[in-house]
């Protein structure tokens, strides 16, 4: 039941579509200088404008962000390719430790908003999306240690 053939994946899969989709929003929108994503809460001018003053150009940031989504997208789908296994074992606990939290993060200003508001914007449905990450986030990387946890790294 630990090793790899018997791995869970669709977790993997599914984590993965969500990076892209991610990935892609971000793109969209770096491509029109935009904050935001294409689903999620209007970014209003005033903050906008403070943004690309005293943060950073919006299309860098966006294009970023889009470059992150590509990444996750890339580890979670290692995590069930043969690759994942000739990297050591605590360097990809570590990698997915880190995509846990970034990605955590912001699923959790997404629930909090959704369900609780703070506001930002988010809605109900975008909640739900957030427990849907946080659950996959967490599928992924316990899929990972079951299928790896006999092997040295």
């Amino acid at each position: 039941m630990g090793d790899a053939d018997s791995q869970r994946r669709w977790p993997a899969y599914a984590l993965a579509v969500l990076f892209l989709s991610y990935a892609a929003g971000k793109a969209v929108f770096a491509l029109q200088a935009r904050l935001g994503l294409p689903s999620g809460p209007v970014v209003p001018a005033a903050e906008h404008e403070r943004y690309a003053r005293e943060v950073m150009d919006v299309a860098t940031a966006q294009w970023s962000a889009s470059a992150s989504g590509v990444l996750g997208a890339g580890l979670a789908l290692a995590t069930v390719t043969a690759l994942a296994r000739r990297v050591p074992r605590p360097l990809m606990l570590l990698m997915l430790t880190g995509m846990a939290l970034a990605a955590g993060a912001g699923a959790v200003v997404m629930i909090v908003d959704g369900f609780v508001g703070i506001g930002v914007g988010w809605q109900w449905y975008h909640g739900v999306l957030g427990c849907v990450v946080i659950g996959l986030l967490v599928a992924v990387i316990r899929s990972y240690v079951m299928a790896t946890r006999h092997a040295k790294g």
